[in-house]
């Protein structure tokens, strides 16, 4: 079984499996059974207890939710799986991007103290576009 991570207050956390099937069914509105299936087919994956017990965390409570919102709308279950492969894809794309930006800001300002440094202030002209566009960097050509 996963180790239980707590908050702030001695909550678990969103990602400790805490729930029981049971318990796991009633807040989502599916059976039991349907639960074991989507455990099966890969849709959520529940912690584990030593027994091989089910244990559900609110995180996945949410997925189940977000599972069964798509196969009322319907979506069939191969359909949902590919939406959440492509949610989790993208969410993975936006972290990366603000790790990319924090890189790009982290240079500039590396740039600048290193330019001020040496009391230059035109080489190279760094130029950022709108949020989600390309940065320009302008070099001079060859002395």
């Amino acid at each position: 079984m996963t180790t239980p991570h707590f908050g702030p207050l001695g909550l678990p956390g969103p990602e400790t499996p805490v729930y029981v099937i049971s318990v796991a069914a009633e807040l989502t509105g599916l059976h039991p059974q349907t639960l074991r299936s989507y455990d099966r087919l890969g849709l959520v994956r529940p912690g584990r207890t030593g027994g091989g017990g089910r244990r559900y965390s609110a995180r996945d409570i949410e997925l189940l939710r977000e599972v069964a919102q798509l196969t009322a709308a319907g979506i069939g279950l191969e359909g949902v799986r590919r939406i959440l492969e492509l949610e989790h894809q993208a969410d993975l794309l936006r972290q990366r991007v603000v790790e990319l930006e924090e890189d790009l800001a982290a240079a500039h300002r590396a740039l600048r103290s290193t330019l001020d440094t040496r009391g230059e202030r035109n080489l190279p002209a760094v130029r950022s576009s709108a949020p989600g566009q390309s940065v320009i960097v302008w070099r001079r050509g060859s002395r």
